[in-house]
């Protein structure tokens, strides 16, 4: 069955679940690489390796959020344009998206390893800290001279609706970095630049598989030599949608910098550390949501540029109830063994007492989320740049950040503020965005009737 049918024609529930499953598959492979990755360095390494761990992480989130500023852009337009049947323009943004990525990534590389140590500085690393960090984002920054178009390639293969390539692509890459992980670490004592080499080493793989996906007899967007040429208003469009997303992570770099140094300050190292463990957690918790997004979007977008709303507002309710579902299950299991999922990554007392109180307060409100998820992920769908961006940074700069600058100073709370800024600003934003989303919805509405007219 043609893959551009399946979007406009098959059963809602099929198509999403159909989509969506590898994208959660992937995303759950991906987030548990992350937990065995920080589980090794700090047995390893020891919690000081998952501090400076913590410093570097933000950012390596900043590479993927510019990779994924182009990707989701060039995703957005490359669906609508599948979905109106101009499969010569959608060729067009894939085109420009890979001459963005390439020349994106040449640029990271150079500008992050002149600027190393006073942007790791920015992020919160002590002197204790720091010698951890450099040794790892050093390695990191190889890798960011080809994986931004990893990350790219992976979004437009979803746009075309082939979800199970971009699975594969993330799977081969964690469960390669899985395997390397243990070997540079202990077999090889390579320490925290083993964990980087690993990663960097899984990378080049699934930047392989792409190419051959891509180059193979397998795209709808075979892309020519003549549409890697620089077309300015495609260039506009794909990073006026990205820019939400990009949005999403620079707000993430703020939350962290903004965030550590408060830890820092409260709590030290251990903190830090402590921090860097609840975070893989959360990101374990809420990748499989971001799964489900990842379905919906090519759903949304297609059906948006072929002026089918109904199924645009089909997608979205199942979206919202599934990711819903998947929260409550995931906060349930977070509170019931907050102990041994803080003891797997170290055994440290202190680690592991702060641990369990910084984890079970920062998942308390994630059952609520998933209105916020979705919502933001809609807009970037249909080409709204606007309220995607407003919402994608709602939860990390118009509540988390003054928040936990607040809470902790004025209360006197200290440390415990910190975490509890976590659920407050869930809260918020999820309340925000019900808001916009009800109005999206009412104006899909108006759209549906008046087509059947």
């Amino acid at each position: 069955m043609d893959r551009s049918y399946q979007l406009g024609s098959e059963k809602m529930i099929k198509l999403l679940f159909r989509l969506s499953t590898p994208a959660i598959v992937a995303m759950m492979v991906n987030a548990f690489y992350n937990i065995i990755d920080t589980i090794f360095i700090g047995r390893g390494v020891g919690y000081l390796g998952i501090g400076g761990l913590t410093v570097a992480f933000p950012v390596q989130m900043a590479i993927i959020a510019l990779a994924q500023m182009i990707g989701i852009g060039a995703a957005s337009a490359a669906s609508r344009n599948l979905g109106a049947k101009d499969h010569e323009k959608a060729k067009q943004v894939a085109g420009n998206s890979y001459f963005s990525v390439v020349l994106m990534g040449i640029l990271i590389f150079i500008a992050g390893t002149i600027f190393m140590v006073p942007i790791l500085r920015m992020f919160g690393a002590t002197d204790t800290l720091l010698p951890y960090a450099a040794e790892y984002l050093q390695v990191i920054l190889i890798g960011s001279i080809y994986f931004p178009f990893v990350v790219n390639a992976n979004n437009l293969i979803r746009a075309e609706g082939n979800a199970r390539v971009a699975m594969i692509s993330m799977i081969l890459g964690a469960v390669l970095n899985i395997i390397l992980d243990y070997i540079f670490i202990f077999p090889l004592n390579m320490g925290i630049r083993g964990a980087a080499l690993a990663t960097i080493t899984s990378q080049f793989c699934s930047l392989l598989y792409v190419l051959y996906y891509f180059y193979g007899d397998f795209s709808m967007l075979k892309v020519k030599l003549e549409h890697l040429k620089p077309d300015w208003k495609i260039q506009i469009e794909i990073l006026t949608v990205g820019t939400s997303s990009f949005a999403r992570q620079v707000a993430g770099s703020l939350m962290a910098i903004a965030l550590n140094n408060s830890l820092a300050f409260y709590g030290g190292d251990i903190a830090l550390s402590v921090f860097g463990i609840v975070q893989r957690v959360m990101m374990f918790l809420f990748m499989p949501m971001f799964g489900i997004v990842q379905g919906m979007q090519p759903i949304a977008g297609y059906n948006y540029g072929a002026g089918n709303m109904e199924r645009v507002k089909q997608v979205v309710k199942l979206a919202t109830i599934g990711i819903t579902t998947m929260a409550v299950t995931s906060t349930i299991f977070g509170q019931v063994f907050p102990g041994p999922i803080v003891r797997l990554f170290n055994d440290t007392p202190e680690v592991v007492e702060l641990g369990i109180t910084a984890l079970r307060i920062s998942i308390a409100m994630i059952p609520v989320v998933g209105i916020q998820i979705v919502g933001s992920a809609l807009f970037q769908s249909l080409g709204k740049p606007i309220p995607a961006l407003i919402l994608t940074i709602s939860r990390q700069v118009l509540f988390f950040i003054p928040l936990v600058l607040i809470i902790p100073r004025v209360t006197g709370l200290g440390l415990l503020g910190i975490w509890i800024s976590f659920p407050l600003a869930d809260f918020l934003s999820t309340i925000f965005t019900s808001f916009w989303m009800k109005k999206e919805m009412k104006l899909l509405d108006k759209k549906s009737k008046e087509a059947k007219v």
